[in-house]
């Protein structure tokens, strides 16, 4: 009871979160520069004053801003986002379109960057000091402190333009055939890695650091004292101790992975959320912008509250604190 209890009440609070963060987009859209009605009109080669009154009219745009602001809030809970006059198709559709490719990049860099970063973390922190552990440390701080935009410019050159061994953009269904999943493969290395490479970083030298604190504990010492194999006390004792603070970053940057993603998508011409939100950027598309906003904020705090939730069943300490 106590469990299902925490997990509505996280829920609820995520729900409230998301409104929040709807209706702030919502305000900062209407106070960028330019009359919405002026880019409908525009569209349709129009922008007479009659025709931009007849169109502020038909959209909303002539009540009060919290009048819009309540008819988009009610809209968007029914999955109601609105219409993409650019692309003159509806912005759920959009979105639902583009969401795949970028699922499957975040999730396989997430993946990636988790299982590299904590193996690499456990392997030099329970090495310290040594020659590995050393070369390592300079190799991850390099990718930490180097700009992930350099880093995919970079790959493009030496592994698209010199070696030719990957696409350097798409993802291979830009002809309209199915390239299959080897192919599609090779067109996601480059941005996975890309993405991956500073979320490695991080997991690692925090990893290293825990297990490396962990190490120092005194129930690890009693463990060697009994007689305890290193294999024995690494997966009973260190492990399920250093990988909790593990689990919490993973959980915050997880959020961060789909935010981060916009630059990627955009280097490679990934046709992801990410890009989408930059092309309905361009061309002032405010329901499309407000919708891909809608949804990458969804997405953060969805995977919030998965965290929440899993860290509860991992500690259930993290519960009754609640």
């Amino acid at each position: 009871m106590q469990f299902s209890r925490f997990v509505v009440m996280r829920l609820f609070k995520a729900a409230a979160i998301l409104a929040a963060v709807v209706a702030l987009n919502f305000l900062l859209i209407r106070l960028i520069p330019g009359d919405p009605a002026s880019v409908l009109a525009g569209e349709s080669g129009m922008a007479d004053e009659t025709f931009l009154a007849m169109i502020r009219e038909m959209y909303g745009l002539d009540k009060p801003l919290l009048v819009q602001l309540k008819t988009y809030l009610l809209n968007a809970a029914g999955f109601n986002l609105g219409f993409s006059y650019p692309l003159q198709r509806d912005v759920i559709d959009i979105i639902i379109e583009r969401l795949p490719a970028t699922l499957a990049l975040t999730g396989s860099a997430f993946l990636i960057s988790l299982v590299v970063g904590v193996g690499l973390g456990v392997w030099a922190g329970s090495r310290s000091n040594g020659p590995v552990d050393r070369l390592i440390n300079v190799v991850v701080l390099a990718f930490y402190a180097t700009p992930g935009f350099w880093v995919g410019l970079m790959l493009i050159l030496i592994f698209s333009v010199w070696l030719r061994w990957l696409p350097a953009s798409g993802t291979g269904f830009e002809t309209g055939d199915d390239p299959g999943a080897l192919v599609y493969l090779k067109h996601l290395c480059l941005p996975v890695v890309t993405l991956a490479l500073y979320y490695v970083a991080v997991y690692f030298r925090l990893c290293r650091t825990s297990v490396i604190s962990v190490l120092h504990q005194d129930f690890v010492r009693t463990a060697r004292s009994k007689g305890l194999s290193w294999r024995a006390i690494m997966r009973r004792h260190v492990l399920p101790n250093a990988i909790l603070p593990v689990f919490t970053m993973a959980a915050l940057q997880a959020g961060s992975l789909v935010s981060g993603s916009i630059a990627i998508e955009t280097i490679f011409a990934w046709p992801g959320v990410g890009r989408l939100g930059y092309e309905a950027l361009m061309q002032r598309d405010y329901n499309l912008l407000l919708g891909v906003f809608l949804t990458t904020a969804a997405m953060v705090v969805l995977l919030n509250v998965i965290a929440d939730i899993l860290y509860a069943v991992v500690d259930p300490r993290i519960e009754v604190a609640r």
